[in-house]
Protein backbone atom coordinates (compact mmCIF):
# COMPACT_ATOMS: atom_id res chain seq x y z
CA UNK A 1 0.00 0.00 0.00
CA UNK A 2 1.22 3.74 -0.74
CA UNK A 3 0.30 7.07 0.90
CA UNK A 4 -2.10 7.96 -1.58
CA UNK A 5 -4.27 4.97 -0.78
CA UNK A 6 -5.08 6.10 2.79
CA UNK A 7 -7.32 9.41 2.12
CA UNK A 8 -4.20 11.96 3.23
CA UNK A 9 -4.92 15.31 0.80
CA UNK A 10 -2.93 16.24 -1.99
CA UNK A 11 -0.91 18.69 0.02
CA UNK A 12 0.15 16.56 2.98
CA UNK A 13 1.07 13.76 -0.19
CA UNK A 14 3.31 16.12 -2.02
CA UNK A 15 4.81 16.72 1.27
CA UNK A 16 5.19 13.02 1.79
CA UNK A 17 7.24 11.95 -1.59
CA UNK A 18 8.76 15.55 -0.94
CA UNK A 19 10.78 13.65 2.25
CA UNK A 20 11.18 10.96 0.37
CA UNK A 21 9.07 8.01 1.89
CA UNK A 22 7.01 6.24 -0.27
CA UNK A 23 5.29 3.28 1.70
CA UNK A 24 3.51 3.70 5.13
CA UNK A 25 4.65 1.70 8.12
CA UNK A 26 1.75 -0.72 9.32
CA UNK A 27 0.85 1.63 11.99
CA UNK A 28 0.54 4.49 9.98
CA UNK A 29 -1.24 2.25 7.28
CA UNK A 30 -3.98 0.91 9.64
CA UNK A 31 -3.88 4.62 12.23
CA UNK A 32 -4.63 7.09 9.46
CA UNK A 33 -7.81 5.82 7.86
CA UNK A 34 -9.49 5.92 11.46
CA UNK A 35 -8.28 8.97 12.59
CA UNK A 36 -9.31 10.92 9.59
CA UNK A 37 -13.04 9.12 9.95
CA UNK A 38 -12.78 11.18 13.37
CA UNK A 39 -12.56 7.77 15.54
CA UNK A 40 -10.44 7.75 18.76
CA UNK A 41 -7.87 5.20 18.43
CA UNK A 42 -5.47 3.65 20.81
CA UNK A 43 -2.13 2.86 18.80
CA UNK A 44 0.04 0.37 20.31
CA UNK A 45 3.67 -0.21 18.38
CA UNK A 46 7.16 -0.65 19.08
CA UNK A 47 9.29 2.75 19.39
CA UNK A 48 10.89 3.81 15.48
CA UNK A 49 7.73 2.42 13.43
CA UNK A 50 6.20 5.81 13.04
CA UNK A 51 3.82 6.63 15.18
CA UNK A 52 4.58 10.61 14.85
CA UNK A 53 3.84 10.24 11.01
CA UNK A 54 0.38 8.40 12.03
CA UNK A 55 -1.55 11.23 13.75
CA UNK A 56 0.57 13.97 12.04
CA UNK A 57 -0.48 13.65 8.72
CA UNK A 58 -4.39 13.21 9.15
CA UNK A 59 -4.28 15.87 11.39
CA UNK A 60 -2.65 18.12 8.89
CA UNK A 61 -5.38 16.70 6.01
CA UNK A 62 -8.28 17.62 8.89
CA UNK A 63 -6.63 21.15 9.59
CA UNK A 64 -6.88 22.24 5.63
CA UNK A 65 -10.75 23.55 6.70
CA UNK A 66 -11.73 25.77 9.29
CA UNK A 67 -9.44 28.73 11.10
CA UNK A 68 -7.91 29.13 14.16
CA UNK A 69 -8.97 32.19 16.74
CA UNK A 70 -7.29 34.05 19.04
CA UNK A 71 -5.88 31.56 22.52
CA UNK A 72 -8.49 28.87 21.28
CA UNK A 73 -5.80 26.29 19.69
CA UNK A 74 -7.96 23.73 17.36
CA UNK A 75 -5.65 20.97 18.35
CA UNK A 76 -3.35 19.47 20.74
CA UNK A 77 -0.32 17.18 21.00
CA UNK A 78 0.35 16.41 24.97
CA UNK A 79 3.82 15.38 25.21
CA UNK A 80 5.97 14.27 28.49
CA UNK A 81 9.60 15.91 27.30
CA UNK A 82 10.67 19.05 25.69
CA UNK A 83 12.66 17.22 23.55
CA UNK A 84 9.54 15.00 21.97
CA UNK A 85 7.64 18.51 21.87
CA UNK A 86 10.01 19.78 19.65
CA UNK A 87 10.63 17.28 17.41
CA UNK A 88 6.84 16.90 16.80
CA UNK A 89 6.59 20.30 15.50
CA UNK A 90 9.62 19.75 13.19
CA UNK A 91 7.46 16.96 11.57
CA UNK A 92 4.66 19.58 11.52
CA UNK A 93 6.65 21.63 9.48
CA UNK A 94 8.33 19.26 7.57
CA UNK A 95 4.96 17.69 6.41
CA UNK A 96 3.04 20.66 6.81
CA UNK A 97 5.10 22.70 4.50
CA UNK A 98 1.95 23.11 1.74
CA UNK A 99 -0.03 24.79 4.32
CA UNK A 100 -0.58 27.70 6.03
CA UNK A 101 -0.76 26.76 9.77
CA UNK A 102 -0.13 28.24 12.45
CA UNK A 103 1.97 26.18 15.11
CA UNK A 104 2.78 27.03 18.96
CA UNK A 105 5.51 25.01 21.29
CA UNK A 106 4.19 25.61 24.97
CA UNK A 107 7.52 24.06 26.75
CA UNK A 108 9.79 25.51 29.76
CA UNK A 109 13.05 27.18 29.63
CA UNK A 110 11.24 29.22 26.98
CA UNK A 111 10.01 32.66 27.67
CA UNK A 112 6.17 33.12 28.32
CA UNK A 113 5.90 36.41 26.02
CA UNK A 114 7.43 34.64 23.24
CA UNK A 115 4.04 31.96 23.62
CA UNK A 116 1.77 34.09 24.03
CA UNK A 117 1.99 36.00 21.68
CA UNK A 118 1.52 33.26 19.30
CA UNK A 119 -1.36 32.58 21.12
CA UNK A 120 -2.80 35.88 21.00
CA UNK A 121 -2.33 35.15 17.07
CA UNK A 122 -4.40 32.19 17.12
CA UNK A 123 -2.92 28.42 16.41
CA UNK A 124 -4.01 25.75 14.26
CA UNK A 125 -1.49 23.31 16.46
CA UNK A 126 -0.70 23.36 19.94
CA UNK A 127 2.04 21.17 21.18
CA UNK A 128 2.51 21.70 24.78
CA UNK A 129 4.44 19.45 28.16
CA UNK A 130 1.90 19.72 30.30
CA UNK A 131 3.25 21.72 33.09
CA UNK A 132 3.92 24.50 30.74
CA UNK A 133 -0.13 24.22 29.26
CA UNK A 134 -1.57 24.70 32.86
CA UNK A 135 0.55 27.58 33.50
CA UNK A 136 -0.44 29.59 30.89
CA UNK A 137 -4.10 28.17 31.43
CA UNK A 138 -4.28 29.49 34.70
CA UNK A 139 -2.65 33.05 33.92
CA UNK A 140 -5.72 32.96 31.58
CA UNK A 141 -3.93 33.22 28.34
CA UNK A 142 -5.01 30.09 27.21
CA UNK A 143 -8.70 28.51 26.46
CA UNK A 144 -9.16 24.98 25.94
CA UNK A 145 -12.77 25.02 24.62
CA UNK A 146 -11.82 24.95 21.02
CA UNK A 147 -9.88 21.64 20.96
CA UNK A 148 -10.64 19.15 18.09
CA UNK A 149 -8.42 16.67 18.24
CA UNK A 150 -6.31 15.79 21.63
CA UNK A 151 -3.03 13.53 20.86
CA UNK A 152 -1.41 12.20 23.84
CA UNK A 153 1.92 10.88 22.87
CA UNK A 154 3.94 8.46 24.88
CA UNK A 155 0.87 7.42 26.65
CA UNK A 156 1.89 4.99 29.20
CA UNK A 157 5.32 7.92 29.88
CA UNK A 158 2.86 10.93 30.26
CA UNK A 159 0.90 8.72 33.05
CA UNK A 160 4.09 6.98 34.30
CA UNK A 161 5.98 10.18 35.04
CA UNK A 162 3.12 11.40 37.57
CA UNK A 163 1.11 13.63 35.39
CA UNK A 164 -2.01 11.48 35.65
CA UNK A 165 -3.35 14.91 37.68
CA UNK A 166 -2.52 17.39 34.95
CA UNK A 167 -3.74 14.70 32.09
CA UNK A 168 -7.30 14.72 33.58
CA UNK A 169 -7.41 18.15 34.28
CA UNK A 170 -6.66 18.95 30.92
CA UNK A 171 -9.27 15.85 29.44
CA UNK A 172 -11.79 17.95 31.65
CA UNK A 173 -10.79 21.50 30.54
CA UNK A 174 -11.71 19.99 26.72
CA UNK A 175 -14.37 19.57 24.70
CA UNK A 176 -16.23 16.09 25.33
CA UNK A 177 -17.11 15.91 21.70
CA UNK A 178 -13.46 16.11 20.56
CA UNK A 179 -11.29 13.23 19.31
CA UNK A 180 -8.93 11.43 21.25
CA UNK A 181 -5.36 9.91 20.07
CA UNK A 182 -3.23 7.77 22.60
CA UNK A 183 -0.18 6.45 21.07
CA UNK A 184 2.69 4.58 22.90
CA UNK A 185 5.29 1.57 22.70
CA UNK A 186 3.89 -0.05 25.78
CA UNK A 187 0.59 0.04 27.63
CA UNK A 188 0.72 -1.62 31.14
CA UNK A 189 -2.57 -2.77 32.62
CA UNK A 190 -3.05 -0.16 35.36
CA UNK A 191 -3.74 2.33 32.71
CA UNK A 192 -6.32 0.77 31.13
CA UNK A 193 -8.61 2.36 33.47
CA UNK A 194 -7.46 5.82 32.26
CA UNK A 195 -7.69 4.98 28.75
CA UNK A 196 -11.28 4.15 29.15
CA UNK A 197 -12.21 7.26 30.67
CA UNK A 198 -10.17 9.53 27.96
CA UNK A 199 -11.13 7.61 24.88
CA UNK A 200 -14.77 6.77 23.28
CA UNK A 201 -14.89 3.75 21.25
CA UNK A 202 -11.45 3.23 20.39
CA UNK A 203 -10.28 1.38 17.48
CA UNK A 204 -7.23 -0.57 19.05
CA UNK A 205 -4.39 -0.74 16.61
CA UNK A 206 -1.79 -2.82 17.63
CA UNK A 207 0.47 -4.30 14.96
CA UNK A 208 2.89 -5.47 17.36
CA UNK A 209 3.25 -7.32 20.89
CA UNK A 210 3.39 -4.68 23.32
CA UNK A 211 6.93 -4.09 25.17
CA UNK A 212 8.54 -5.88 21.99
CA UNK A 213 12.18 -5.12 20.52
CA UNK A 214 13.15 -5.07 17.27
CA UNK A 215 14.54 -8.08 15.59
CA UNK A 216 17.30 -5.99 13.97
CA UNK A 217 19.01 -4.96 17.49
CA UNK A 218 21.66 -7.24 18.93
CA UNK A 219 20.96 -7.59 22.73
CA UNK A 220 23.94 -8.00 25.21
CA UNK A 221 24.51 -7.96 28.85
CA UNK A 222 28.17 -7.80 30.40
CA UNK A 223 29.03 -8.80 33.64
CA UNK A 224 30.39 -6.02 36.23
CA UNK A 225 30.96 -5.26 39.55
CA UNK A 226 27.94 -2.62 41.20
CA UNK A 227 31.35 -0.28 41.43
CA UNK A 228 30.91 2.75 39.32
CA UNK A 229 34.86 3.24 38.59
CA UNK A 230 34.90 -0.50 37.48
CA UNK A 231 31.80 0.30 35.56
CA UNK A 232 33.15 3.10 33.81
CA UNK A 233 36.53 0.83 33.02
CA UNK A 234 34.23 -1.99 31.62
CA UNK A 235 32.45 0.96 29.43
CA UNK A 236 35.92 2.38 27.97
CA UNK A 237 36.73 -1.33 26.87
CA UNK A 238 33.31 -1.96 25.58
CA UNK A 239 33.03 0.98 22.94
CA UNK A 240 37.03 0.41 22.15
CA UNK A 241 36.09 -3.48 21.47
CA UNK A 242 33.19 -2.46 18.67
CA UNK A 243 35.17 -1.53 15.51
CA UNK A 244 31.94 -0.91 13.73
CA UNK A 245 30.83 1.93 15.89
CA UNK A 246 29.37 5.16 14.25
CA UNK A 247 27.79 6.83 17.78
CA UNK A 248 26.40 5.58 20.16
CA UNK A 249 23.63 6.61 23.47
CA UNK A 250 25.03 5.97 26.80
CA UNK A 251 21.91 5.85 29.69
CA UNK A 252 22.01 6.35 33.16
CA UNK A 253 19.75 6.05 35.65
CA UNK A 254 20.62 9.26 37.78
CA UNK A 255 21.59 12.28 36.49
CA UNK A 256 24.47 13.09 38.52
CA UNK A 257 26.00 9.58 37.42
CA UNK A 258 25.89 11.21 33.79
CA UNK A 259 27.74 13.77 34.49
CA UNK A 260 30.19 11.65 36.21
CA UNK A 261 30.47 9.60 33.68
CA UNK A 262 30.44 12.68 30.72
CA UNK A 263 33.86 13.99 32.91
CA UNK A 264 35.48 10.90 33.18
CA UNK A 265 34.70 9.88 28.95
CA UNK A 266 36.30 13.06 28.18
CA UNK A 267 39.31 12.81 30.29
CA UNK A 268 39.82 9.45 28.54
CA UNK A 269 39.52 10.95 25.32
CA UNK A 270 36.46 10.12 24.08
CA UNK A 271 34.10 12.50 22.14
CA UNK A 272 30.79 12.77 24.09
CA UNK A 273 28.49 15.17 25.00
CA UNK A 274 25.58 14.94 28.06
CA UNK A 275 21.86 15.32 28.26
CA UNK A 276 20.08 15.60 31.43
CA UNK A 277 16.77 17.34 32.95
CA UNK A 278 18.64 19.64 34.76
CA UNK A 279 20.18 21.21 31.91
CA UNK A 280 18.46 24.17 30.46
CA UNK A 281 16.81 23.73 27.33
CA UNK A 282 19.28 25.46 25.05
CA UNK A 283 21.78 23.40 25.76
CA UNK A 284 19.94 20.62 25.68
CA UNK A 285 18.73 21.05 22.45
CA UNK A 286 22.39 22.22 21.41
CA UNK A 287 23.64 18.52 22.93
CA UNK A 288 20.86 17.01 20.72
CA UNK A 289 21.37 18.89 17.72
CA UNK A 290 25.47 18.37 17.45
CA UNK A 291 24.60 14.08 18.30
CA UNK A 292 22.63 14.12 15.21
CA UNK A 293 24.89 15.96 13.22
CA UNK A 294 27.67 13.52 14.05
CA UNK A 295 29.66 16.56 15.58
CA UNK A 296 30.03 13.79 19.28
CA UNK A 297 30.17 10.23 18.97
CA UNK A 298 28.41 9.30 21.95
CA UNK A 299 25.60 11.20 23.72
CA UNK A 300 25.35 10.41 28.01
CA UNK A 301 21.98 11.04 28.87
CA UNK A 302 19.17 10.07 31.15
CA UNK A 303 15.81 8.38 30.37
CA UNK A 304 15.09 12.06 28.92
CA UNK A 305 16.42 10.76 25.70
CA UNK A 306 14.83 7.30 25.63
CA UNK A 307 11.39 8.16 24.81
CA UNK A 308 10.50 8.61 21.42
CA UNK A 309 13.40 10.72 20.23
CA UNK A 310 13.88 10.39 16.28
CA UNK A 311 17.63 10.12 16.18
CA UNK A 312 18.13 8.37 13.04
CA UNK A 313 21.06 5.84 12.42
CA UNK A 314 22.21 5.31 15.96
CA UNK A 315 24.67 2.62 15.61
CA UNK A 316 25.16 1.86 19.36
CA UNK A 317 23.06 1.76 22.49
CA UNK A 318 25.10 1.52 25.95
CA UNK A 319 22.92 0.88 29.30
CA UNK A 320 25.40 1.62 31.63
CA UNK A 321 22.95 1.39 34.71
CA UNK A 322 20.38 -1.38 34.31
CA UNK A 323 17.21 0.45 34.04
CA UNK A 324 14.40 0.58 36.93
CA UNK A 325 11.52 -0.11 34.78
CA UNK A 326 11.57 -2.70 32.37
CA UNK A 327 9.52 -0.91 29.79
CA UNK A 328 12.07 1.41 29.90
CA UNK A 329 14.42 -0.84 28.77
CA UNK A 330 12.38 -1.66 25.21
CA UNK A 331 12.58 2.08 24.84
CA UNK A 332 16.10 2.91 24.98
CA UNK A 333 17.57 -0.21 23.02
CA UNK A 334 14.84 1.36 20.41
CA UNK A 335 17.02 4.59 19.84
CA UNK A 336 18.86 1.83 17.65
CA UNK A 337 18.02 -0.01 14.84
CA UNK A 338 15.25 1.89 13.81
CA UNK A 339 13.87 2.07 10.10
CA UNK A 340 15.05 -1.58 9.24
CA UNK A 341 19.13 -0.79 10.33
CA UNK A 342 20.85 -2.93 11.91
CA UNK A 343 21.65 -2.51 16.00
CA UNK A 344 23.42 -3.33 19.15
CA UNK A 345 23.14 -2.59 22.37
CA UNK A 346 24.64 -3.33 25.52
CA UNK A 347 23.46 -3.55 29.54
CA UNK A 348 26.07 -3.58 31.97
CA UNK A 349 24.98 -5.69 34.96
CA UNK A 350 26.03 -6.85 38.54
CA UNK A 351 24.53 -9.39 40.44
CA UNK A 352 22.47 -6.87 42.14
CA UNK A 353 20.54 -6.44 39.36
CA UNK A 354 19.38 -10.09 39.03
CA UNK A 355 15.81 -9.03 39.65
CA UNK A 356 15.67 -5.98 37.23
CA UNK A 357 17.30 -8.20 34.43
CA UNK A 358 15.13 -11.06 34.71
CA UNK A 359 12.01 -8.48 34.44
CA UNK A 360 13.14 -7.26 31.73
CA UNK A 361 13.83 -10.85 30.15
CA UNK A 362 9.97 -11.28 31.13
CA UNK A 363 9.01 -8.56 29.29
CA UNK A 364 10.18 -8.79 25.94
CA UNK A 365 9.67 -12.80 26.05
CA UNK A 366 13.17 -13.72 25.41
CA UNK A 367 16.38 -14.33 27.04
CA UNK A 368 19.42 -12.19 26.56
CA UNK A 369 22.98 -13.55 25.87
CA UNK A 370 25.96 -12.70 28.60
CA UNK A 371 28.96 -11.94 27.25
CA UNK A 372 32.71 -11.61 29.20
CA UNK A 373 33.74 -8.10 29.38
CA UNK A 374 36.63 -7.12 27.08
CA UNK A 375 40.15 -6.85 28.44
CA UNK A 376 40.73 -2.79 29.54
CA UNK A 377 42.76 -0.92 27.24
CA UNK A 378 45.55 1.31 28.76
CA UNK A 379 44.61 4.94 28.15
CA UNK A 380 47.23 6.94 25.85
CA UNK A 381 46.11 10.24 26.66
CA UNK A 382 47.33 12.15 29.44
CA UNK A 383 45.28 12.38 32.56
CA UNK A 384 44.59 14.97 34.53
CA UNK A 385 46.20 13.22 37.46
CA UNK A 386 49.68 13.92 36.17
CA UNK A 387 50.13 16.91 38.62
CA UNK A 388 50.22 14.60 42.10
CA UNK A 389 53.30 12.25 40.32
CA UNK A 390 55.24 15.93 39.70
CA UNK A 391 54.52 17.15 43.04
CA UNK A 392 55.38 13.62 44.49
CA UNK A 393 58.88 14.07 42.56
CA UNK A 394 59.18 17.15 43.67
CA UNK A 395 58.99 15.98 47.65
CA UNK A 396 61.28 13.24 47.03
CA UNK A 397 63.75 15.70 46.04
CA UNK A 398 63.45 18.16 48.65
CA UNK A 399 63.87 14.83 51.23
CA UNK A 400 67.18 13.08 49.46
CA UNK A 401 70.10 14.00 51.21
CA UNK A 402 72.49 15.98 49.51
CA UNK A 403 75.31 15.23 47.24
CA UNK A 404 78.73 15.58 48.76
CA UNK A 405 82.35 15.67 47.42
CA UNK A 406 85.10 13.25 48.68
CA UNK A 407 85.93 15.69 51.28
CA UNK A 408 82.63 15.45 52.55
CA UNK A 409 81.61 19.02 51.60
CA UNK A 410 77.72 19.58 50.18
CA UNK A 411 78.04 19.41 46.17
CA UNK A 412 77.66 22.77 44.72
CA UNK A 413 73.60 23.54 42.80
CA UNK A 414 74.82 23.45 39.16
CA UNK A 415 71.18 24.58 38.04
CA UNK A 416 70.41 27.92 37.27
CA UNK A 417 69.79 30.55 39.63
CA UNK A 418 65.80 30.97 38.46
CA UNK A 419 65.62 26.44 38.87
CA UNK A 420 66.98 26.89 42.18
CA UNK A 421 64.84 26.02 45.17
CA UNK A 422 64.93 29.14 47.97
CA UNK A 423 66.71 27.47 51.16
CA UNK A 424 65.18 28.96 54.41
CA UNK A 425 67.36 30.27 56.98
CA UNK A 426 67.09 28.11 60.02
CA UNK A 427 66.48 29.20 63.29
CA UNK A 428 68.99 28.81 66.59
CA UNK A 429 67.14 27.91 69.09
CA UNK A 430 66.68 30.94 71.86
CA UNK A 431 66.68 30.20 75.65
CA UNK A 432 64.39 32.06 77.48
CA UNK A 433 65.41 34.39 80.01
CA UNK A 434 63.98 35.28 83.47
CA UNK A 435 63.02 38.00 82.18
CA UNK A 436 61.43 36.94 78.94
CA UNK A 437 59.05 34.66 80.68
CA UNK A 438 57.99 37.15 83.19
CA UNK A 439 56.93 39.29 80.71
CA UNK A 440 54.40 36.53 78.97
CA UNK A 441 53.00 36.22 82.41
CA UNK A 442 49.89 38.10 83.43
CA UNK A 443 50.48 40.64 85.58
CA UNK A 444 47.74 39.66 88.44
CA UNK A 445 50.43 36.63 88.60
CA UNK A 446 53.24 39.42 89.49
CA UNK A 447 51.27 40.80 92.11
CA UNK A 448 52.93 40.01 95.95
CA UNK A 449 50.59 37.38 97.84
CA UNK A 450 49.83 39.27 101.74
CA UNK A 451 50.42 36.58 104.33
CA UNK A 452 49.19 37.16 107.45
CA UNK A 453 51.50 36.81 110.71
CA UNK A 454 50.33 33.68 113.11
Amino acid sequence: MSFDQLGLSDKVQAAVATSGYTTPTPIQEQAIPHVLQRRDVLGIAQTGTGKTAAFTLPMLTLLEKGRARARMPRTLILEPTRELAAQVEESFEKYGKNHKLSMALLIGGVSFDDQDAKLTRGVDVLIATPGRLLDHFERGRLLLSGIEVLVIDEADRMLDMGFIPDIERICKLTPFTRQTLFFSATMPPEIQRLVGQFLTNPIKIEVSRPASTVDAVTQILVSSASDPAKKREILRALIRAETNIKNGIIFCNRKTEVAKLHRSLVRHGFSAIALHGDMDQRSRMNALESFRKGEVTLLIASDVAARGLDIPDVSHVFNFDVPHHAEDYVHRIGRTGRAGRAGASFTIASSADGKSVAAIEKLIGRKIEWKDAPAPVEDSAPRKTEHKGRRRERDNKRAAPAERTEDGRERADSRPPQEREPRRPQRQPVEPSGDAVASHLPAFLLRPVPVKAG
